[in-house]
C-alpha cells in the first residue's frame, strides 16, 4: 500500500496572512489538527493545533478578555508556523510514512508531486491502513508462530504450506524478531483453527499464541 492509496485530497489549507482566530476555526469546523501553509501554489510550511494553543496569550497575562481576540485576530499564522516541513511522495509506501513520522516526532506529511502538494497524509491515516493491511476487521483468528531452528524462509515456507494443507485462507502475515527470537504473527479466516494448531505442531512449529479476532459487525457496533 502506498502514500496514494491512503492520503487526504484536495488538502485545506491556509495562506501565510490567515490570522490565528481564523485558522483555529478551520480546524475546528473540519476536525483537523494541521494546516498546510501556502504563499500562492508554494508550501511554505504548516501550522498545528499545538501551535495555536502556544499562541494564546497564558491566564497571566495583562490582556483583557476584549484584547486577546483582538491579538488572534491580528496576528498571521506566519508567526507561528513551522517552516522546516517533512514531505514526502504519493509513491512512497505507507510504512516508510509511519517511519518517517516517528522519527520526526511529527502527526501528519504533505504530499509533494513534481513541486506541488497533492495531498496530505497523518498518523490516523496510517494507523487505519495498518489496520487493513494486517487484516484486523475481517474477524477470524491470529496465530503466534515461533520460527526456531530452521532457516528462515524454509519456516516461512513450511507455515504457508501447513495453513494451505488445512483449507484455511490467510489474511495477513507478518515475521519480525523480538527479544533475539523470529515470530511469525498470521491471520487467517477461520474463528477458532485448532485442527491447523494441531497439523502446525505435527510439523515441528511451536504455536505460541492463538486468539479470535472480533467480527466485522461487533467491531462496527463499539465505534
Amino acid at each position: 500500500m502506498l502514500v496514494r492509496d491512503r492520503m487526504t485530497s484536495p488538502v485545506v489549507t491556509v495562506d501565510t496572512k490567515t490570522p490565528l482566530y481564523d485558522a483555529l476555526a478551520l480546524m475546528k469546523s473540519r476536525r483537523i489538527r494541521r494546516l498546510p501553509v501556502m504563499k500562492g501554489r508554494k508550501l511554505v510550511g504548516i501550522v498545528t493545533w499545538t501551535d495555536l494553543m502556544r499562541a494564546q496569550p497564558s491566564p497571566a497575562t495583562s490582556l483583557t478578555v476584549w484584547e486577546i481576540p483582538g491579538l488572534l485576530l491580528k496576528t498571521p499564522v506566519r508567526e507561528v508556523m513551522s517552516t522546516e516541513v517533512v514531505t514526502i511522495s504519493p509513491t512512497m509506501p505507507i510504512e516508510e510514512a509511519a517511519v518517517l513520522m516517528r522519527q520526526h516526532k511529527i502527526g501528519g506529511l504533505p504530499v509533494i508531486e513534481q513541486g506541488g502538494m497533492i495531498g496530505i497524509i497523518t498518523e490516523s491515516d496510517v494507523f487505519d491502513a495498518i489496520v487493513e493491511l494486517m487484516g484486523l476487521r475481517h474477524g477470524g483468528a491470529r496465530l503466534t508462530i515461533a520460527l526456531d531452528g530452521l532457516h528462515h524462509a524454509d519456516r516461512l515456507d513450511e507455515v504457508v504450506h501447513t495453513i494451505q494443507d488445512c483449507r484455511v485462507e490467510i489474511s495477513s502475515l507478518a515475521a519480525y524478531q523480538t527479544k533475539g527470537h523470529r515470530e511469525m504473527v498470521v491471520r487467517v479466516n477461520a474463528p477458532y483453527p485448532l485442527h491447523l494448531v494441531q497439523s502446525l505442531t505435527e510439523r515441528g512449529l511451536r504455536v505460541t499464541h492463538l486468539a479470535p479476532l472480533p467480527e466485522p459487525d461487533r467491531e462496527g457496533r463499539k465505534e
